[in-house]
């Protein structure tokens, strides 16, 4: 009893540092932390249980073929015995073409206007809707994207081309570039707040113009943040489904560079669509392959802007 009216309320006896196992202060804490620590592993158990799952599944079918070999042909149980294995190699040189051509239109144009929001019109009108836009563009449906870029892209290219396939790798890559554009603007203004502003008035204290103040300072000092919010972009465009199905469609045959792509176009979300709601258990197969090929695509861009975060200019 004196040991207990001896104690501080923070759980500390009194005359010394140590704290009582027994206080209630203390026992709350534990409790507390157990909490803290059990939440946590709920929240990433979805995480490790996809991870899992995909990599015990995926894993095994990988192979040197399966990254070089067009699809083989539906087959199931003793029919796919003497029947070549194949692989998905069309669809990933599809993703990079369809990805690569989204981020040379996105990218651009994110990085621009996030530099005009950040150092030329931070607090206009302008500036404001534009930002508007930026978010609710962020929050609109892949798969509303997917309609828009078929009204926009594939049909255009269908009544200008007159192409007897509407469905090319450029209209894929448009609606893919209509998805990256936000995080590109998002992650770019806000790697640009991130300079101090004395950095900005040194430079202009120096003589130099707005113009060698962001191209030459900022820019540079912004540039690592910049990196980690385009691979992220990077990273959904690769994953994405629904656009792909309404504007590059799916083939079993390797991009036609001599056509200008201006044809259907395989990819490895849409060939995951296609062969894991298939009967087919070659085809199921390549589709657990492929997904994980996705998750290491996904994996790699992360590990990229954490090495390109971890370069810190102030």
């Amino acid at each position: 009893m004196s040991e207990i009216q001896d104690r501080s309320p923070s759980g500390f006896p009194s005359g010394t540092l140590r704290r009582s196992p027994s206080s209630p202060r203390t026992l709350f804490g534990l409790v507390m932390t157990g909490l803290t620590f059990l939440c946590a592993a709920l929240a990433i158990l979805p995480l490790l249980a996809v991870l899992f799952y995909v990599v015990v599944q995926g894993a095994s079918r990988l192979n040197l073929t399966v990254l070089t070999s067009l699809p083989p042909p539906p087959c199931s149980g003793t029919g796919c015995v003497g029947l070549p294995q194949g692989g998905f190699g069309n669809a990933i040189m599809g993703t990079l073409a369809m990805v690569g051509i989204g981020a040379l239109i996105s990218i651009p144009f994110g990085v621009l206007a996030a530099v005009y929001l950040s150092e030329f019109s931070a607090n206009s009108k302008l500036a404001y809707w534009i930002r508007f836009a930026t978010n609710v563009l962020a929050g609109v449906p892949s798969i509303i994207v997917g309609v828009f870029a078929y009204g926009v892209a594939v049909l255009g290219m269908q009544k200008f081309l007159n192409l007897s396939v509407p469905f090319t790798a450029w209209a894929g890559g448009f609606a893919l570039s209509i998805l990256m554009l936000p995080i590109v603007v998002r992650a770019t203004e806000e790697a640009l707040r991130l300079v101090p502003q004395e950095v900005r008035q040194a430079a202009v204290g120096l003589g130099a113009s707005n113009f060698q103040t962001v191209s030459r300072v900022v820019l540079p000092a912004a540039l690592p943040a910049i990196v980690t919010g385009t691979t992220l972009a990077v990273a959904r465009a690769a994953g994405e489904t629904a656009p792909l199905l309404f504007t590059a469609s799916f083939t079993q045959f390797w991009p036609n560079w001599n056509n200008g792509m201006l044809e259907p176009t395989a990819s490895l979300a849409v060939l995951v669509y296609n062969f894991a709601t298939g009967s087919f258990q070659n085809q199921q197969e390549l589709a657990w392959a492929a997904s994980f090929i996705l998750v290491l695509l996904v994996l790699f861009t992360s590990i990229v802007s954490r090495l390109a975060t971890a370069r810190r200019v102030y």
